[in-house]
């Protein structure tokens, strides 16, 4: 082997190493329990939920605008995997916005004030979506990460990965999907 080329496969080694480690990173893990409080009042706990094929956790906050722009899209997703033994909890969480700010949040019914959940997730941002699979006596984390590859431009979508997440994973399949960074605002810890 010529050294000229010795570069380029070490790049190359380390692009395949690199995206490995991101796809076995965002499908293991577990999580135990957690509670959030019910917007109403109560409160419920992720064990709550054992009997559902996934469970899809999503940190919001109604003054991120990354909030706004992602209510439809996640009221879709809702709509169309709810009757296919997903659960979606949509968790209001605070971040470093005056809260009065933006509007209503129609998605929120949980809130994480004191940032237990976020934190047992590793959730750092708003719209960042968790996709939990119910496994043994935990939930394994199957995915972390971003919700499409457009958080402004709905129509410019052009890669759905917490679909295509859910997709596989209600297939008996992995992920299929690497840790994608999400765009929102910073959770207040």
């Amino acid at each position: 082997m010529s050294l000229r080329k010795l570069p380029l496969l070490l790049a190359a080694a380390l692009l395949f190493a690199t995206v490995t480690v991101g796809i076995v990173r965002a499908q293991s893990g577990t999580v135990s329990d957690f509670t959030v409080q019910k917007t109403g009042g109560g409160s419920a706990s992720l064990s709550a939920y054992s009997g559902q094929k996934a469970v899809v956790v999503v940190f919001l906050n109604p003054a991120c605008a990354f909030t706004r722009l992602y209510q439809e899209r996640l009221s879709a997703l809702s709509s169309a995997y709810g009757g296919r033994g997903v659960q979606f909890l949509f968790v209001n969480v605070p971040i470093n916005l005056d809260s009065n700010e933006g509007g209503g949040n129609s998605l929120a019914t949980f809130s994480d004030d004191n940032g237990a959940a976020s934190a047992a997730l590793g959730v750092s941002k708003t719209t960042e979506a968790v996709v939990l699979q119910p496994s043994g006596g935990g939930f394994a984390v199957r995915y972390r990460g971003a919700i499409d590859d457009n958080p402004q431009v709905a129509s410019g979508v052009q890669q759905r990965y917490l679909q295509q997440v859910l997709d596989n994973v209600l297939a008996g399949k992995p992920a299929g999907v690497a840790d994608k960074r999400a765009a929102g605002c910073l959770i207040k810890r």
